[in-house]
C-alpha cells in the first residue's frame, strides 16, 4: 500500500511540475540573437495580395529566401541575424513594392514591415 502510494504521489508531481518544466526549457532555448520579420503585402488599393512572392536578402552574404503570401497576403521570416541588415521586396504580376530594409540598428526581435505594391512606370 505504501509503495502505491509513493508511486502515485511521483506521478503526479511528474504531471504537475513537467508543463512547468516545459515552458522554462523552451524560453531558454530563445537565441538573444536572432529575430524575426513579418508584414502584410497589399496592391495600392489596399487589397491584401495572394501569391506575391516577398524576398528577404541578407546584405552580408548576398543570400536570398522567398516567401509566397497566402490569402491573407502576410509573409514571415525567422531565425535571422541581429548583426545583419536585411532587404525586403515584393513581386506580384509585373508590380513590385520599394525596397524596405530591417536595420541591425533596428532592435525590434519581431519586427513587422509592410510593403505596398506599386505599378512599374
Amino acid at each position: 500500500m505504501r509503495t502505491r502510494t509513493a508511486a502515485l504521489g511521483i506521478l503526479w508531481a511528474l504531471l504537475y511540475c513537467a508543463p512547468a518544466a516545459a515552458f522554462q526549457g523552451s524560453k531558454q532555448r530563445e537565441d538573444p540573437n536572432t529575430r524575426s520579420v513579418q508584414g502584410i503585402v497589399e496592391d495600392a488599393n489596399g487589397t491584401l495580395v495572394e501569391g506575391a512572392v516577398v524576398q528577404l536578402k541578407n546584405k552580408k552574404s548576398l543570400q536570398v529566401r522567398s516567401f509566397i503570401t497566402q490569402k491573407d497576403g502576410v509573409y514571415y521570416f525567422h531565425g535571422l541575424s541581429t548583426d545583419v541588415d536585411y532587404e525586403l521586396r515584393a513581386e506580384h504580376k509585373g508590380r513590385s513594392s520599394a525596397t524596405r530594409t530591417l536595420s541591425v540598428f533596428d532592435s525590434r526581435r519581431k519586427a513587422v514591415i509592410n510593403l505596398k505594391l506599386e505599378d512599374k512606370n
